[in-house]
């Protein structure tokens, strides 16, 4: 790659874009969105001719201790007990939400996410398996995959013994960065070798799959040491690696105000980071599944990308995406049939919910038709870097490049500028383009994303390089 030109494009296409986990995005759900709705999207996926199988999330939002970067939904509490209450109405939702349900709609998959998973014992995690079986239908064993997000600083080899005989067949460590500088500046401090021990217990325990997630543009991170991160995470041979940008948004997320401006890395030098991982990650055989994932040739993610059937979801890339996800816990998000919901973000609010057996839903959004033609072409363009648009016209019955005749003037600049190439076909993005492809699908966005800013006059989203 020409770095002088990448770093042209990036001074030119450095905006505020979404990174199409959903379309529409999360600030597009609406408060009118209720139990009515929900009930309604229920109905008609029940009653599609081929009901799709199910994807449970469960979020379990407490942290031990507060990461500055984190912009996630949490509580941070050393209290156990409160995990111990919060269970007892994750049950609840549970067991309603299960009751809409068919009986031919076979869960395929279970993940647990945070927070920290890990803030319950094995034992209460177990627990929660149990009380999923006996509300919904498990697929057969060895089809489902059941995954937990692990924070390592909490958890112990005989714990990683434990949970993969519960049958936990894929486990994502949360790394973020080894070099103990950065993981100061972040107050998140865990040694290599605890990291090293636990994933060589799920390798002896015969965990399929062992991830590791990292985030390039933290506070101090240089190019010599986040090199020597990167080798530390290849020594420890994971299937997959997600690799996520930092989003420094202070004014939205408080506890980055503790992180200095001027110890992060802006621009092309952060881009640096980036690059310098694709090149090592590629080096050690590792495949690049598109934007903020990693793979080895072997795991399913390559198969789904190469068979075009990879989807990007709230979880990231994701070889499930024929599944209606059902979100479950404070702040979950499901997608049923074509509508989004999200849970109560508050956990008062939550919990005051499910204490009237009614569903905890704060917001949501049924897509028209114009939503699913976009989605599906963004969705074209993170997973696969192209779009058929002969493809996409057959499957709505339309003329799509008339379709998307203002979207095509924007593409051909685009085209100018050596990011993508098009033809009578679609869109193909180069391999610059690949760095953009959060530039490239907000021009099929209705919603404009580079417009969008909260309230307070502050952007919504983090920028796209």
């Amino acid at each position: 790659m020409d770095w002088s030109r990448i770093e042209a494009l990036l001074n030119r296409h450095q905006a505020h874009g979404p990174r199409y986990t959903s379309y529409p995005t999360a600030p597009h759900f609406s408060r009118s969105f209720g139990q009515e709705a929900y009930q309604e999207a229920l109905r008609a996926s029940n009653e599609e001719l081929v009901p799709k199988p199910l994807s449970l999330y469960l979020h379990i939002p407490f942290c031990h201790s507060l990461c500055y970067y984190c912009g996630c939904n949490k509580i941070v509490t050393p209290d156990l007990d409160k995990g111990r209450a919060y269970l007892e109405e994750l049950y609840q939702e549970i067991a309603l939400r299960s009751q809409g349900f068919a009986r031919d709609r076979l869960v395929r998959q279970i993940h647990f996410g945070g927070g920290t998973p890990n803030f319950l014992r094995p034992h209460q995690l177990r627990e929660v398996l149990d009380t999923l079986a006996r509300n919904f239908h498990f697929d057969l064993p060895q089809e489902m995959e059941l995954g937990i997000e692990i924070d390592p600083r909490w958890v112990s080899p005989e714990d990683i013994r434990e949970l993969a005989g519960y049958g936990f067949n894929r486990m994502s460590f949360g790394i973020q960065d080894f070099d103990a500088d950065v993981q100061r500046a972040v107050n998140r401090l865990q040694s290599f070798e605890d990291v090293r021990q636990l994933i060589e217990m799920a390798r002896a325990c015969h965990v399929p799959s062992v991830s590791v997630d990292l985030i390039y543009g933290l506070p101090r991170q240089s190019l010599d040491s986040f090199k020597k991160t990167l080798n530390q995470v290849i020594e420890l041979a994971p299937d997959r690696v997600s690799l996520y940008s930092y989003a420094h948004m202070p004014d939205k997320i408080k506890s980055q105000r503790f992180i200095r401006d001027e110890d992060l890395l802006k621009g092309s030098d952060k881009l640096g980071l980036f690059l310098m991982a694709l090149k090592h990650f590629g080096d050690a055989g590792y495949e690049y599944i598109g934007m903020d994932h990693f793979a080895r040739p072997d795991d399913p993610l390559v198969a789904a990308k190469e068979e075009g059937s990879l989807q990007r979801n709230f979880q990231g890339y994701s070889t499930h995406g024929g599944c209606d996800i059902v979100g479950m816990g404070v702040s979950a998000i499901s997608r049923i049939g074509d509508a989004y919901s999200q849970n109560e973000s508050n956990l008062s609010a939550y919990q005051n919910a499910i204490s009237q057996g009614a569903l905890p839903i704060e917001r949501g959004v049924a897509l028209n038709r114009d939503d699913r033609i976009r989605e599906q072409a963004i969705q074209s363009i993170m997973c696969r870097g192209e779009l058929d648009l002969l493809s996409l016209g057959r499957h709505f019955d339309m003329d799509a490049k008339a379709y998307f005749a203002k979207e095509w003037q924007q593409l051909l600049s685009l085209e100018h500028e050596g990011l993508l190439t098009l033809s009578e076909e679609g869109l193909m993005a180069t391999e610059t383009g690949s760095l953009f492809l959060r530039n490239i699908a907000m021009v099929f966005d209705a919603y404009s994303p580079q417009q969008q800013v909260s309230f307070k006059g502050r952007p919504l989203f983090s920028t796209t390089v």
